[in-house]
């Protein structure tokens, strides 16, 4: 009964990665992205899980697989939609966003695997997470977490060990945000079409 769930915002330039925009253009951001997405679809399709949500902020486009249901998401906030995309599971859950190309089958199998956690929490490295899981979804776990700040990361985390949860973590990792971080990324997967774009798109504009 597990779920794979994917936050997301369409990859429409102008509206998503605007940070690159200081070294990339519009578009080439927004190509970035979708790529970045299509990896971790790709990612997520591998994985063993009865569904596959992309909780998506947009129009769904031909980037999106077969395999993969889409849902639009709630107005509100980051912890409002988050939680909006928990309510949809309906048994043990994962969650993760875009901004991680570098994701892999494993780790998302591993982010799972209920057997001995209550919930899972993968650290980003800018201070919030890149993965949440939880073996009952509950809402109200998120709502009112403050989202996009330093310590997202820490007052997640203590909402759940608060809430009793036996919590375990998964290998913190990088969001793809700025052009420092998308080198970073792309350097540590070079089998990404995120880094092959990336190297493409240096190569330009040297």
């Amino acid at each position: 009964m597990s779920t794979l769930l994917v936050i997301a915002k369409a990859p429409v330039p102008g509206r998503v990665k605007t940070r690159l925009t200081t070294q990339f253009t519009p578009q080439q951001a927004a190509d970035l992205a979708r790529a970045a997405l299509e990896d971790t679809l790709a990612a997520v399709l591998t994985t063993p899980a009865r569904r596959r949500v992309l909780v998506l902020d947009g129009q769904p486009g031909p980037w999106i697989p077969a395999g993969i249901e889409v849902v639009a998401q709630c107005a509100g906030g980051l912890d409002v939609r988050l939680a909006a995309a928990f309510a949809l599971a309906e048994g043990p859950s994962l969650l993760i966003g875009m901004d991680t190309p570098q994701v892999t089958p494993g780790l998302l199998t591993l982010g799972l695997d209920f057997a001995e956690a209550d919930a899972w929490f993968g650290p980003a490295d800018d201070g919030g997470f890149w993965a949440l899981g939880l073996a009952e979804p509950d809402p109200a776990l998120l709502l009112g977490v403050p989202m996009s700040v330093a310590h997202t990361g820490e007052v997640q985390r203590q909402r759940l060990t608060g809430a009793g949860l036996a919590l375990r973590d998964l290998p913190e990792l990088c969001d793809v945000d700025t052009p420092a971080d998308a080198r970073r990324v792309a350097a540590a997967a070079p089998w990404t079409r995120f880094a092959a774009l990336h190297a493409g798109l240096c190569a330009v504009s040297r």
